[in-house]
This record gives C-alpha cells, sequence and structure tokens, in this order.
C-alpha cells in the first residue's frame, strides 16, 4: 500500500477502507495547523497506477475476510475533493471495478474544493458514490477566519454547503473550539450556530484548540496578537454552541484534544450535553485541564 506520511480520518471512520489518492494540503496557510509539516512537499496527487495498484492489492487481501465485503472508502489527504471532476470520477471508477460492495466514498474537503464544481458535477459526484464529507469549517466567526488564514467567508460556508445539500451529499463539520481567541469564544460559537442552522450537517465535532511551537499561530501569540481562551472558557464556548444549534445533528467531542469526550444526537440531547458540560465547568479546574492540554503532544 502506498501511504506517505502521518494518515489522518475522522473518528468515525474508523470502519472504512483508506484509500491514498493525496498527500499534504492545497492550502496549507492556516496559522493553526501543523498536521502536514512532517511532508517535504506542499500538495501531491497519487499517481492513478498507484491508485490502481492499492485498490488491486486490497482486492487481493480481502479474499480471507468473511465475505471480502467493503462498503465504504475514506480517501485520505487534507482535501482529496480539491480534485477535478474527471479526477474524481476516474478514482471512483477504479473503486468499482475492484471493489464493487463499496457505497460510498468520503473524504476530508475544504468549503473551496466545492466552488469550482458546478452543480451538474456535484450531483454526478453524488452518483458516483462520493458522500459524506468532512469539512474543518472550524468557525462561523468572519475575523477568525480572516486571522487564521483559512481562505473563506461565512458566507462561503452558507453558500457552498447549501450546494451539497440540493446535491444530496451529506458532510460533516469540524468546529475548532478557541479559534476566535479569548474572550470572543462564546460569540464564535453562536455566529457558528447561526450558519449551521441554515443547512444540514450529519455531524459537528468540536476539536479544542492545542497549540504547537512550529504553527504560525504559536508566532502570533509570541509576538502580542492573540491569545488562547482559557480551558474552562473552551468548555463554556462549546456549551454556547450545543445550546444555540436549532438542527437535528449529531454533536461529537471525540478526538484526542478533548480532555472529555462526549457525544449526543440534537435535539433529543441536549439537556443530557449541557448538564454534562455544566459538570465540566462547576467541578474541574482550569489546573487539570491545563496539566491535560500540555500532555497532548501530537494530535
Amino acid at each position: 500500500m502506498h501511504y506517505t506520511g502521518t494518515i489522518w480520518r475522522p473518528p468515525y471512520e474508523a470502519a472504512s477502507f483508506l484509500l491514498e489518492v493525496t498527500a499534504g494540503c492545497t492550502h496549507h496557510k492556516c496559522k493553526f495547523c501543523t498536521l502536514y509539516n512532517d511532508l517535504p512537499f506542499k500538495f501531491r496527487m497519487s499517481p492513478l497506477e498507484d491508485i490502481e495498484s492499492d485498490l488491486r492489492e486490497v482486492k487481493r487481501a480481502t479474499k480471507g475476510w468473511n465475505s471480502g465485503r467493503i462498503d465504504r472508502v475514506f480517501l485520505t489527504g487534507a482535501n482529496p475533493f480539491v480534485l477535478s471532476y474527471d479526477k474524481l470520477t476516474a478514482i471512483a471508477e477504479l473503486i468499482r471495478k475492484y471493489l464493487p460492495s463499496v457505497t460510498s466514498i468520503g473524504s476530508f474537503a475544504r468549503i473551496t474544493d466545492v466552488t469550482p464544481k458546478t452543480d451538474e458535477e456535484l450531483a454526478k459526484l453524488r452518483a458516483f458514490g462520493y458522500d459524506g464529507l468532512t469539512i474543518g469549517i472550524e468557525t462561523g466567526d468572519d475575523d477568525a477566519l480572516r486571522f487564521m488564514n483559512k481562505g473563506y467567508t461565512s458566507a462561503d460556508i452558507l453558500e457552498q454547503c447549501q450546494r451539497l445539500d440540493a446535491a444530496g451529499i451529506h458532510y460533516s463539520f469540524f468546529y475548532l473550539v478557541s479559534i476566535s481567541g479569548a474572550g470572543r469564544g462564546e460569540i464564535g460559537a453562536k455566529l457558528t450556530a447561526d450558519i449551521c442552522n441554515q443547512i444540514h450537517p450529519t455531524l459537528i465535532g468540536a476539536n479544542m484548540l492545542t497549540i504547537y511551537p512550529d504553527s504560525e499561530l504559536y508566532a502570533e501569540i509570541q509576538r502580542g496578537n492573540w491569545q488562547e481562551e482559557g480551558e474552562l472558557e473552551k468548555y463554556k464556548e462549546v456549551r454556547t454552541l450545543i445550546e444555540n444549534l436549532q438542527i437535528p445533528t449529531i454533536f461529537a467531542a471525540m478526538g484526542a484534544s478533548n480532555a472529555y469526550q462526549f457525544h449526543g444526537k440534537l435535539p433529543k440531547d441536549k439537556k443530557k450535553l449541557l448538564a454534562f458540560l455544566d459538570e465540566i465547568i462547576g467541578n474541574v479546574s482550569e489546573e487539570e485541564l491545563q496539566r491535560y492540554r500540555k500532555s497532548v503532544h501530537h494530535l
């Protein structure tokens, strides 16, 4: 199998077959991100012959697994959905050729990956099996998006996700707690809820911002240009986000960045989730949460 660098996937893609089709990130400018710093290049698409070789290998390997059935493929890399319509369909056709049992294909995606594709192309990609994208929107706070160099606005999130809704392509969000900075977390949470309430994310996953010395954000902090929230403030921010969400969705905080992991369905579990967060806010010390944050040496 061809795998390059650290392979990242969402927790809920644990049962998916991970197929490398890209490595790195086309944007690679977000001030907080260090996930792809170990690569000697910014972004690379895998040669189709490598993709086909991996699919041929997994087809041989699965003959010894019960029924040999694989239902879902998750394309690896920071944003494989950036690939052109023609390249994405070529990959889907190879998957169909070697793994005919596959019913859906997911990947990470940036909001800007959706923009150049026509509505017709999005609908056809859905027909090819593309569904269940994971998008790191981070926030609906335009000031934070601008400062962190995300490369899009909250209006772009709304417009492009409405297009995904129309095409029938489901998607989940990553929300980055503390991206708005000290004193602005609850403002960012409300702005994000306002955006999410107008679209249909299947899941909203909260990740606590963890700052590493090789990030541009660390340099901004040293220059006095930005200040991180305290750990208890982060949990108050998450509480505000959940409280203001009015759509049916799954809310989850399941990654290593979260000292306390939890999930539930909204609106059914809203009161339970809020009570859980109130317990943390009222009974866990800032010092204890800070110790956990310092222990997260790598995401």
